[in-house]
């Protein structure tokens, strides 16, 4: 794992297409329970080098119900984007992440978590790239029906600040999704 990770870290091969150059940000542990696949770090992310150090990662934190301790514990959770590196800046916010990075290094990556009980896929790019065909017409219907995926993933949308207005439009995700999610983690914590 050590080995992938260092590997991980030198990679370069989208860096032309990067503003900010590579600098690739991962986390994992071969005992990690839950990984968060997410999309891609944004400039303050990049910056530190530290995964949902962010107020999206503050959001994502409460959704899960867990400390920044138990958050940033690698063997509780592989933090793992769909692109390792900041992809720059587009019209109504970040790009997408780069296409490169998942199909490199994902597989190789998962398959050295042994102890993986969750995986739980974060906005629609990691959607899209796991569930394919499976996925619903939109995010909103994706989301809504989460259980279509368990148990091999939990979806959630994006905990960006951004999203302040779908999840006041769709008050069930709150009330009804987010308790399960944090009912899924809790018991990962009591096993």
């Amino acid at each position: 794992m050590q080995e992938l990770l260092k590997e991980i870290g030198g990679c370069s091969v989208c860096s032309e297409h990067l503003p900010l150059g590579p600098r690739p940000i991962v986390t994992a542990h071969p005992s990690s329970k839950i990984a968060l696949i997410g999309q891609a770090p944004g400039t303050k992310v990049h910056k530190t080098g530290v995964p949902w150090d962010d107020p999206s990662g503050k959001q994502l934190r409460k959704w899960l119900g867990v400390t920044d301790a138990q958050f940033y514990d690698e063997r509780i959770f592989a933090l793992v984007p769909m692109g390792f590196c900041y992809p720059g800046k587009g019209k109504s916010g970040d790009l997408p992440p780069r296409p490169e990075c998942a199909p490199l290094w994902h597989t190789k990556l998962l398959g050295e978590l042994k102890g993986l009980k969750l995986t739980i896929l974060i906005g629609q790019y990691a959607q899209q790239y796991y569930l394919g065909e499976r996925r619903k017409k939109n995010l909103t219907q994706t989301v809504h029906d989460y259980q279509d995926y368990l148990p091999d993933y939990f979806v959630l949308p994006h905990p960006s600040p951004r999203n302040r207005f779908w999840l006041s439009q769709n008050p069930w995700f709150a009330n009804e999704v987010l308790p399960v999610l944090k009912e899924r983690v809790a018991k990962i914590f009591d096993a």
